[in-house]
């Protein structure tokens, strides 16, 4: 089936196929050339659609494929309808998964008709922009304290394989859009089909499909179709932005795959590789998705980006370029994980520009700095522990490994998206929640509950809930004393 472009008519340009290696296409056309980022196709039915990326000469143009290319061979006919890639846009979207070409894969009805967008649109003008800064709350108390997000901003979220990058991110989704009931766009750019398949089935089941829009281009598509899914996902997001208003929560994952398909593409055009074999044009590519991502008069999109970190260094050429993007970076340690620590938070490397006086207020500002420094001391004294044991502390070194341990505890949450796994309801903590719990125990009021009280729970009342349920249970366990 030939994919759906645009329903505007113009003059149908033909030509040839004149060379097929892999992905990369060559075509001839005698009287007029295709334009940059203009949709070919070709195939014995017309289904094999080809992205044209260079001209390279009076007559000839070079295309990387969005679909599979089997079948096509030197010589057949190739089409130009003259329109560029579109996707369609509006309030029939909701609830639906897409592909790259806006067809539905959610096997649902089709789509109603309505209007289409080109995917390729510039980034707002600067006049346009809101210049405020506001907090843009999370629900998660790790997060909301440590590392307070932008509305309008960018969030990457950096890590390795396995760290829990997907279940954070499948956790603010639940969270925005059944606390705020506000517009979430969820862009898979190489995801597995499983991952696609449990986040449907997951935001179903919490009757939330209908305040999102989901579009994937899963990892075994041509490199071509996974490179501007990005796009195709922000031209669907923008015109809730710009049209309905709205603010969009848009969560990518993963951005690390959208530099990864430039890298393949930008191999298979032919084009010379720069450093660790990335494309030459990363910065570019990576600007004009970034840029369209931002804080106007009439709303917001708010991305919270997966970035996956090779071989877990924070050097490589993906993550230092997607770090100049972000108003904050949420960074995910291994060692954390694998404590059972989650979410697996590293606050030490995690930093957020929102974390200033005149931004979030002094009493968060002050209680926020008091926590980096106590964890790290604890940090510090680590290897003294190991080496000598806690019995070799001074009694403020000691207070100050009780705080930080207890907080640490503390800032693990039950999260919604791993219920059916840990058998523990998820919960939502507010800001204010959050902060009164931290300032109790930097003031040692819980000094003589044990830490694992800590674990796992939501407001602080929690810990006292647990050491009360515990009582009540060795009560319980007790056995009767024989007359």
């Amino acid at each position: 089936m030939k994919p759906v472009s645009n329903h505007i008519e113009k003059k149908l340009n033909t030509g040839k196929v004149i060379s097929v290696r892999g992905s990369v296409i060559d075509a001839c056309f005698e009287h007029s050339l295709p334009a940059i980022y203009g949709l070919l196709y070709a195939g014995e039915h017309q289904e094999i659609a080809i992205e044209v990326l260079s001209q390279l000469d009076d007559q000839t143009v070079r295309g990387i494929a969005l679909t599979p290319t089997q079948g096509l061979a030197r010589g057949m006919r190739v089409e130009a309808d003259g329109n560029e890639l579109m996707v369609p846009v509006g309030k029939r979207t909701l609830g639906r998964m897409f592909d790259v070409f806006g067809h539905t894969i959610d096997h649902l009805k089709p789509l109603a008709k309505g209007e289409k967008r080109n995917i390729h649109q510039a980034p707002p003008p600067l006049d346009q922009r809101s210049t405020q800064s506001q907090v843009f709350e999370t629900g998660i108390k790790a997060i909301d304290v440590l590392i307070p997000l932008e509305r309008g901003g960018k969030a990457g979220l950096f890590g390795g394989a396995g760290v829990g990058k997907t279940v954070l991110l499948t956790e603010m989704i639940h969270n925005m859009v059944g606390q705020n009931k506000g517009i979430s766009m969820f862009c898979g750019i190489g995801e597995r089909c499983r991952e696609g398949n449990e986040l449907y089935n997951a935001m179903k089941n919490a009757d939330l499909l209908d305040h999102m829009i989901m579009m994937f281009g899963q990892m075994n598509e041509p490199p071509g179709a996974r490179f501007r899914v990005g796009h195709a996902a922000l031209t669907m997001a923008e015109y809730f932005r710009d049209d309905e208003h709205k603010d969009v929560l848009l969560l990518i994952d993963n951005i690390f795959r959208f530099i990864q398909a430039g890298m393949e593409v930008s191999g298979l055009m032919g084009q010379m590789p720069s450093r660790l074999g990335y494309q030459p044009t990363l910065e570019t590519e990576l600007s004009a998705l970034e840029e369209r991502i931002a804080n106007t008069d009439t709303g917001a999109i708010t991305s919270i980006q997966a970035v996956y970190v090779p071989a877990d260094d924070l050097t490589d050429p993906a993550a230092v370029h997607a770090f100049s993007h972000l108003s904050a970076t949420i960074v995910l340690s291994r060692e954390r994980a694998s404590e059972g620590l989650y979410p697996s938070i590293d606050f030490l490397q995690s930093n957020s520009k929102m974390a200033t006086p005149g931004i979030i207020g002094d009493r968060h500002y002050k209680l926020a700095q008091e926590i980096r420094q106590t964890l790290a001391q604890y940090e510090d004294l680590k290897d003294i522990i190991s080496m000598l044991g806690m019995e070799q502390l001074s009694t403020a070194d000691r207070l100050v490994v009780n705080r930080a341990r207890r907080l640490e505890r503390f800032l693990t949450q039950p999260f919604y998206a791993t219920e059916q796994f840990s058998g523990v309801k998820g919960e939502v903590v507010s800001l204010k929640d959050s902060l009164d719990g931290c300032e109790r125990i930097l003031s040692d009021e819980f000094k003589d509950l044990p830490e694992n009280a800590f674990y796992m729970i939501g407001t602080i009342d929690g810990a006292l809930k647990k050491k009360t349920d515990k009582k009540d249970s060795k009560v319980a366990a007790k056995p009767e004393v024989k007359q």
